[in-house]
């Protein structure tokens, strides 16, 4: 079996085309599974006060979640993208994800933001990362801070859990929970050159957007409903039972950051 192997072109026209046309954002969702969180994250975005572009990637779903983003994706309005269509290397692909999203973005002119599967964001704060990147100068990472459902600071901003001020420019890590990767910064890194050998790039896009002389910032007064790991559930086991979880993240090489 061939590893790695990309197939392209990728038609239905990139299922892009003229709904991009009064987009002001690419919103992004890679999908494994965890149907029920990424309805409500797909809801949530299309609630929101701003004209969005929504691509769900499902990245090897099993086929009973493949059928309900399919029977969804129409009454909800995103596009779907099935990841097994274009490559046969397994989940998790997020590096193709981001090319495929930044490329999209790019011909559109438009920022790109991640939402992932296990975050619900309110109608505002779409709107709110968008007019925070247009009023500061040379933004690289806008993010939002991630809270539980009784909106208390939760995994991965528990670092910034005691800060009373409205935004934070940062030098640490911004997770992908809901962070807006500016236009410019888009125009600046090829995500082709990501490591293949990674499986996640939050803390090495962070670094590179500092590296490229952009500012990070995490918001907040625009917070995200979080539930950790929903989207990936055997990463509970780092609180439940952290011996197998990191008997499974070096051993197996799994969650490779």
């Amino acid at each position: 079996m061939k590893i790695g192997v990309i197939f392209l072109p990728y038609d239905k026209n990139l299922i892009l085309g003229k709904l991009f046309q009064m987009a002001e954002v690419l919103v992004i969702t890679p999908v494994k599974n965890s149907i029920e969180t990424t309805l409500d994250t797909a809801k949530a975005i299309a609630a929101s006060d701003v004209p969005v572009r929504h691509l769900i990637f499902n990245d090897f779903s099993t086929e009973e979640t493949k059928a309900q983003l399919e029977e969804h994706k129409d009454k909800i309005g995103y596009g779907l993208v099935h990841l097994e269509e274009i490559t046969d290397t397994p989940s998790p692909n997020y590096k193709l994800v981001l090319q495929m999203a930044q490329k999209a973005a790019l011909e559109k002119n438009i920022p790109l933001l991640v939402v992932e599967s296990d975050v619900v964001v309110k109608p505002n704060t779409i709107s709110q990362l968008l007019s925070h990147q247009k009023s500061h100068g040379k933004p690289g990472l806008t993010g939002s801070v991630t809270v539980d459902e009784k909106g208390q600071v939760n995994f991965p901003y528990l670092k910034f859990k005691r800060v009373k001020k409205a935004e934070i420019e940062t030098q640490r890590s911004l997770s992908f929970c809901c962070t807006l990767f500016s236009l410019e910064f888009l125009k600046a890194y090829d995500f082709a050159g990501l490591d293949d050998a990674k499986d996640w790039y939050d803390t090495f896009i962070s670094k590179k957007s500092l590296d490229l002389g952009f500012k990070n910032y995490v918001l907040m007064d625009a917070p995200v409903w979080h539930r950790p790991h929903a989207s990936r559930p055997w990463k509970q086991l780092k609180y439940s039972n952290p011996l197998k979880y990191y008997f499974l993240k070096f051993w197996k090489g799994l969650d490779k950051i």
